[in-house]
């Protein structure tokens, strides 16, 4: 065995990395209650052992799998594990360093006062004194680095302040040097969430930061080194947060307290994270279907962007699109349960174009079903619509196009769902199944298939079902079965906007109950499912002629919408949109169903509208007025 260990490079390094922690455990068994004359000499050793570590470490890295001489299973797993073990103990040393050089420098400054009082004991010691501040001057230059390291450090959660430091925008924590700050979150960007001793939660620059150390005696050395620190923090530039969504981001943390309490009492996954789309979409109508189906205006404000006429078919001009894709969501598995003591009120699936620092399109949301039985299975319905939630089970990404810009192909994709939010990295959703857990190629099966899982189908459309979907807004994601309604829309908006307009300079109010009103029914999946409905049942009477005539379609469908939807949107018996309240989705069923059959019975809705029995809302000329310009600014601020 001896000699099969001699001719393998990763088990030699293997071996070796098995001393140097058996060595880093005695070491730090004798520095926790040292005596009095030790200090230097254990600081030499961590010093020295922290030297072999690193050499290790180089050797590890230096490894190939091709200079083994026989095959190694799981050879890249192994090294990777060996990697984090020695990154763990050349940090448990690097703080042991610390600590006694700490303790070292108080006890300098007794001995120096003493000194003072004795001048020959002075001159017998200068000699011994000159050596070490030799030895200190030459460990100055890597303390700088293994600082930076250790403060970077995911375990290092106590940082010190090392300046002053204004919050500029909202979000930032305000804080003033030598305030000790916890760090729950440190940003590849340099912008850390912190919160100080009064529980207050923000964003922090990571230049302004020292590590933290509890072992400090002397109160006065402790000034000096923020003092040298806070130099340095003073003179960099704060690298500018380049996310265009961090007030969402802001809101999710400072809502985090509740998460982390129940991840701590077991109650949730660790990885499960307040949801951000979530948060997105309760800021306001920019990330919902309704903005992406206004009109976009070119950047003179004189003419539509997405909406040009045809003067040849009477009708908006279709703009291509480079990729169309219909995406299935086919199932999620192995999805982690929480505790008994939380109520779920629903799962559902968020989807978004996401380019990893902004979302670039609506967020459409799909509820998903799942059985008593086996409630880690969820699975979807074609029917099934939008409903809220407050945490995320987990995110997962999926690039549409490859390294050469081409499209993905189209396939069955299985996704692993990772904890978080897609802000973090390396964050799982629950630690105690991890994928990285284990080195057998049996019990790496064995976990994978335990590991959350999204499947998602891609296929591409028919030249048909292109040119259809090319009439919608270039950026837009939604349910497949309201296809059909969104173009309805369009086409009325673009007969409104661009046909019937008196003059293209115009910006006066528009009659038009659709105009005014749909957007309201696109946030509202039930209402939609209604008018899919109605609209069905309408289109099923129709000949063949008829389904052929674009401009008779149009003229039904608004007399489909205005005997359907537009009644129920004005009723005072249809109680207000609430994500995932059962009883008011109950009830807003009970009177949609009631309303649509009622309408078919009296072939309409006017008898409805004109019984004494039924109450609306008091009229408001919003109903029927649509102003596209308002539309606009409400949506883009910046417009």
């Amino acid at each position: 065995m001896s000699g099969r260990r001699a001719r393998g490079p990763l088990q030699q390094v293997r071996r070796r990395s098995r001393e140097l922690q058996a060595q880093v455990e005695a070491l730090r068994a004798e520095s926790a209650a040292p005596a009095p004359g030790q200090r230097k000499a254990l600081s030499r050793r961590c010093m020295q052992l922290k030297k072999l570590v690193d050499e290790n470490t180089n050797a590890l890295h230096n490894l190939k799998k091709s200079d083994e001489p026989a095959p190694v299973g799981n050879y890249d797993q192994r090294k990777e594990e060996e990697e984090k073990l020695l990154l763990k103990l050349s940090q448990q040393l690097q703080k042991l360093v610390l600590v006694l050089d700490q303790d070292n420098g108080t006890m300098n400054y007794a001995v120096g006062e003493e000194r003072q009082k004795d001048p020959q004991t002075e001159d017998e010691n200068g000699e011994e004194d000159e050596s070490e501040d030799e030895e200190s001057s030459d460990s100055e230059e890597t303390d700088d680095e293994e600082e930076d390291k250790l403060l970077d450090d995911p375990n290092v959660k106590e940082c010190i302040a090392v300046g002053n430091f204004n919050a500029q925008q909202e979000g930032d924590l305000t804080f003033t040097k030598g305030e000790v700050l916890l760090i729950h979150d440190k940003k590849a960007d340099g912008w850390w969430v912190a919160e100080n001793s009064k529980g207050e939660r923000g964003l922090v620059p990571r230049t302004y930061l020292a590590v933290h150390n509890d072992d400090v005696d002397s109160q006065e050395q402790s000034e000096e080194h923020i003092e040298v620190v806070d130099e340095t923090a003073d003179g960099t530039e704060i690298k500018k947060r380049t996310d265009s969504h961090w007030s969402a981001v802001r809101r999710a943390i400072a809502e985090n307290d509740t998460v982390e309490v129940l991840a701590t009492i077991g109650a949730v996954p660790a990885g499960f994270r307040q949801s951000t789309l979530s948060q997105l979409l309760e800021e306001g109508n920019q990330f919902r279907a309704s903005y992406f189906l206004q009109p976009e205006l070119t950047p003179s404000q004189l003419a539509f962007k997405d909406l040009v006429w045809n003067s040849d078919k009477n009708t908006i001009y279709p703009r291509p699109t480079r990729v169309s894709l219909i995406v299935t969501l086919c199932s999620c598995k192995m999805i982690p349960l929480p505790g008994v003591s939380i109520q779920v009120l629903s799962r559902h699936v968020r989807l978004c174009l996401f380019d990893g620092n902004r979302v670039l399109s609506n967020v459409h949301t799909v509820r998903a079903t799942w059985q008593p039985k086996n409630p880690q299975t969820w699975t979807f319905s074609p029917r099934s619509t939008g409903d809220r939630g407050e945490l995320s089970c987990g995110w997962a990404f999926l690039k549409l196009f490859t390294s050469n810009g081409m499209p993905v192909p189209s396939k069955m994709y299985e996704l692993l769902l990772n904890g978080g939010t897609p802000y973090e990295r390396g964050v799982e959703v629950d630690p105690s199944i991890s994928r990285r857990a284990g080195s057998g190629v049996f019990h790496q099966f064995i976990t994978l298939k335990k590991q959350p899982v999204l499947v998602v189908k891609l296929r591409s459309l028919s030249a048909q079902s292109k040119d259809i979907l090319n009439l919608l807004p270039e950026t837009l994601i939604g349910s497949m079965c309201y296809i059909h309604l969104l173009i309805f829309y369009r086409q009325i908006l673009g007969d409104a906007l661009l046909k019937d307009r008196i003059s293209a300079q115009s910006t006066e109010l528009i009659c038009n109950p659709i105009l005014a009103t749909f957007p309201q029914l696109v946030d509202q999946p039930d209402l939609m499912d209604a008018l899919r409905s109605a609209w069905a049942d309408r289109e099923r009477t129709l000949k063949r002629s008829e389904k052929r005539d674009q401009e008779f379609l149009k003229s039904l469908f608004v007399l489909v919408y205005h005997d359907s939807v537009f009644p129920l949107l004005q009723s005072t018996f249809l109680p207000d949109y609430k994500w995932a309240e059962e009883e008011s989705e109950a009830s807003r069923w009970k009177v949609i169903a009631d309303f649509l059959e009622k309408s078919r019975e009296n072939d309409g809705a006017l008898q409805y509208l004109l019984s004494s029995e039924n109450t609306h809302k008091a009229f408001d000329i919003a109903e029927l007025s649509y102003d596209f310009l308002g539309e606009t600014r409400k949506n883009n601020p910046g417009v």
